[in-house]
């Protein structure tokens, strides 16, 4: 049947059908029109927590808000007014799919800090580094392939891998970082399974979420393993500059030009709410980047670009990004402190750098189905379950300590040790952190998109 709607033709076969006889109703009507990759969408532990850590009476030690109010208000009107005066026929017009030439410049000199001598031309400006992760993605991963990565790794990376249906193989690390050996093994075991090996994505510095750093040492080793192998390095560096007691060694491309692609960020060392990142690029990498980027989004925040560009080029911006490192080395110290005295037999990362710390919760525990207890006394935590593709890590919990004051911090642990103590108590009592209701009635739990 044919109706006329509004002067077009609509054929009521386009619409989904909703059979009566179903014993459940379809909440959206369209899943089945969906593409195949849209299944790996769904939303992260990160995200669903931020609107309970929104609750002023909530102690959050889990999203990793950068804290902003540290920024010198006059920094943002100074650059604000220049963006919307002296320049604003760039900064209010569409703009190149790879940056403002002199904005890449200056990213050119931050780079610098970290060992990396670049060209311009090699930089490509990006809607923040997660959407440089999926400008990679895009360009470089079928169905089917594989993404070597860190076990624990970021979780919107993650989540990006999945959407373009690849598959990610974790490998272990410790307080020194990515284990070489235990890459060695992980790609051999890849390899003689016939498997495609499309990169390996690192977070080197202050890592998302265990806080550890790669060293010198194991940095030339992992990049000859992927040399030997012919894979490509993809190496996410949003944390580099704000190191506490050390500076952390040069950056992995600043030994290697040609099998690695750098990601950076100014939602870190600047503001999140710009949304602005880049990526360094071979030649022939950085090409695709700019007509994926040009495809997704025409031309990244222009407005944004000139802002921050001013930004740098009249203001101490090192100086602001000393200022960061003092106010989170304060933070971090708060959070071991309160770490050492109410929950001091928990193994933890020492962080020289970043925003988070890896707690390593008692045997049995499941920090997933913690989280309402701990939400429940008023402080909030990421799973450790987000940071694995394949949902374990469950004895597992990311801090953050770079919102919260440092008083704020010794609440949110002290209200935490209660939460422990008490699934401590349910462990010693039932054989395991809390009562499955599900399991013990015979329940199935609905797919989300039926009741």
């Amino acid at each position: 049947m044919l109706v006329q709607s509004g002067g077009t033709t609509v054929s009521d076969n386009a619409i989904p059908s909703t059979n009566s006889s179903q014993s459940s109703i379809r909440l959206d009507p369209w899943l089945d029109q969906y593409a195949e990759r849209a299944s790996g969408l769904s939303a992260s532990e990160v995200r669903a927590l931020f609107a309970v850590a929104s609750r002023p009476e909530v102690v959050s030690l889990a999203g990793g808000m950068p804290f902003v109010s540290a920024l010198p208000q006059e920094y943002l009107g100074d650059a604000a007014r220049i963006a919307t005066t002296t320049r604003r026929g760039e900064a209010l017009q569409y703009g190149s799919g790879q940056g403002i030439p002199h904005f890449r410049e200056q990213i050119c000199d931050i780079m610098s800090l970290e060992g990396i001598h670049a060209h311009p031309d090699d930089v490509v400006v990006t809607t923040g580094s997660q959407h440089a992760v999926d400008l990679m993605s895009r360009i470089f991963l079928d169905p089917g392939d594989v993404v070597i990565a860190e076990g624990p790794s970021y979780v919107g990376s993650l989540g990006i891998f999945r959407s373009y249906q690849a598959e990610t193989v974790h490998v272990p690390i410790d307080d020194d970082g990515l284990q070489p050996q235990a890459l060695r093994e992980t790609i051999a075991r890849l390899e003689k399974a016939g498997r495609r090996i499309k990169f390996l994505y690192t977070i080197p510095n202050f890592h998302n979420p265990a806080g550890v750093t790669l060293t010198m040492e194991r940095r030339r080793e992992v990049l000859d393993i992927c040399h030997q192998h012919g894979i490509l390095v993809l190496e996410d560096n949003p944390y580099g500059l704000l190191w506490f007691d050390r500076v952390p060694p040069e950056a992995i491309r600043s030994l290697d030009s040609d099998g690695v692609v750098y990601l950076g960020s100014f939602s870190k060392i600047f503001a999140p709410g710009f949304r602005l990142g880049y990526v360094l690029a071979p030649h022939a990498v950085r090409e695709k980047l700019v007509l994926a980027n040009e495809s997704a989004v025409l031309s990244p925040t222009t407005f944004g670009q000139v802002m921050v560009s001013e930004y740098l080029e009249h203001n101490d911006w090192r100086g602001q990004i000393d200022t960061f490192r003092g106010l989170y080395r304060d933070r971090r110290d708060a959070m071991i402190s309160a770490l050492d005295e109410f929950l001091p037999t928990l193994d933890k990362t020492h962080p020289n750098g970043g925003f988070y710390i890896w707690l390593s919760l008692p045997e049995g525990f499941d920090s997933k189905e913690m989280l309402p207890l701990a939400v429940h006394e008023l402080v909030a935590y990421t799973p450790g379950t987000a940071f694995y593709a394949d949902g374990t890590g469950q004895d597992k919990i990311r801090l953050s300590f770079c919102y919260p004051t440092p008083a704020e911090i010794r609440t949110g642990i002290e209200r935490l040790s209660r939460v422990v103590h008490r699934e401590q108590d349910l462990l010693a009592t039932f054989g395991t952190s809390r009562p499955r209701t599900d399991a013990q009635h015979g329940v199935s739990t609905p797919s989300p998109d039926t009741v």
